[in-house]
């Protein structure tokens, strides 16, 4: 189903695929939900996975997958009064035919939809397109008749409109025996009508020791400092993506700006937003707007609440209580910061000068520094 070779929509760069991951960390209460809908004799057809990006959704739903298709809907120990075992775990060993077909993605009891690799553009598809999610007819008519067939959407939040109402129909009439997953990473952006048709089984995010433990699991070190620990949020995704584009510097550059508003350091703003630019940088644009919309939010935060943050980087503190010492103040930044990261976004999606969209945000914080330091009482 899968050719190896090419770049994979539903694989982190640098990381392991989901499907190659032996445990899950920190879920716990997701698998013994979904167990105990095992158990009780009504497994929904359809679930949604929702929660923070790279906290362990796509590894549960192969893990779900694994176990649906090797463990017979009857299988288990009959108890003393006859009644199968509930099951107590999602483990599949990895020398099981199943485990190894999935693994192989060679497996014919399940169905995979992600964005596929565009051979003649030579790159990932930008949305996962009704095309795609029409294979499911040829996969449900083609599978055995009463065996389970397990579908992975991943993600679902890439769907245009055709692939979503396509796969609405599916959700509709699902034939028996399947089950869908469905990762989401933002649920309020599906159809409300698919989210109505499917049981939704959220994921919280990582602990430190599970954060830690999942980044070895992927073959990466644990975080080396607090920072990086901090901005990662619990998340196994995050705290890769940081380490490998310098997340915690780059953070540690835009504290630094914040500090010199209203009068910005230009030389510093001009070189934060020249970094996003040039081939193999789309990743540093994405993830500077991201570390400002995390900046921004702290500062939010800090003036919401009154009380100081540890610090992510040297002198923030002060510089969060500076630019936002009142709930009033908290409110600008907040709604100034929803503003202009969706503003640079589509800005890039229109295929806008990265530079000059960073650059912007830059000095609309600026003038929003000057005009709250005017507006404070003397």
């Amino acid at each position: 189903m899968s050719d190896d070779t090419v770049p994979e929509s539903d694989r982190l760069d640098g990381a392991p695929h989901p499907r190659a991951a032996a445990r899950l960390f920190g879920q716990d209460a997701a698998e013994a939900a979904f167990l105990g809908a095992v158990a009780s004799g009504k497994l929904p057809h359809a679930w949604l996975l929702t929660g923070p990006r790279g906290v362990g959704k796509a590894t549960f739903a192969w893990r779900a997958a694994r176990f649906l298709l090797a463990t017979p809907p009857d299988a288990g120990a009959d108890d003393m009064f006859g009644a199968p075992a509930p099951p107590a775990t999602l483990d599949i060993a990895p020398d099981h035919p199943v485990a190894r077909r999935v693994a192989a993605l060679s497996e014919p009891g399940l169905f995979l939809l992600r964005r596929p690799w565009q051979d003649k553009e030579k790159r990932l598809a930008t949305q996962l397109t009704v095309d795609e999610v029409r294979g499911l007819k040829g996969f449900f008519h083609l599978s055995a008749a009463g065996a389970r067939r397990v579908v992975i959407v991943d993600t679902a939040d890439e769907m245009n409109a055709n692939a979503a109402n396509a796969l609405l129909k599916e959700l509709e009439e699902p034939p028996r025996g399947a089950v869908l997953f469905l990762v989401s990473h933002r649920p309020s952006g599906l159809l409300p009508t698919i989210r109505s048709r499917c049981r939704t089984l959220r994921f919280g995010a990582l602990g430190a020791a599970d954060l830690a433990a999942a980044l070895a699991q992927a073959g990466a070190e644990p975080p080396k400092s607090a920072a990086l620990a901090t901005l990662a949020q619990g998340s196994v995704g995050a705290a890769m993506t940081l380490a490998q584009q310098g997340g915690p510097q780059i953070y540690a550059d835009i504290a630094k700006l914040l500090e010199t508003l209203p009068n910005m350091d230009r030389p510093l703003a001009l070189r934060l937003a020249a970094a996003t630019v040039g081939k193999g940088r789309e990743a540093r644009f994405d993830l500077t707007l991201a570390l400002l919309d995390t900046a921004l939010a702290r500062a939010a935060r800090v003036g919401a609440t009154g009380q100081p943050l540890p610090e992510i980087a040297p002198g923030e503190a002060a510089t969060l209580h500076r630019l936002a010492p009142t709930p009033s103040a908290a409110r600008h930044w907040a709604d100034l910061a929803q503003r202009l990261t969706a503003r640079a976004r589509q800005g890039k999606a229109v295929n806008l000068d990265p530079a000059a969209l960073i650059f912007d945000i830059f000095l609309d914080l600026d003038r929003m520094a000057a005009r709250l330091r005017q507006s404070e009482p003397s």
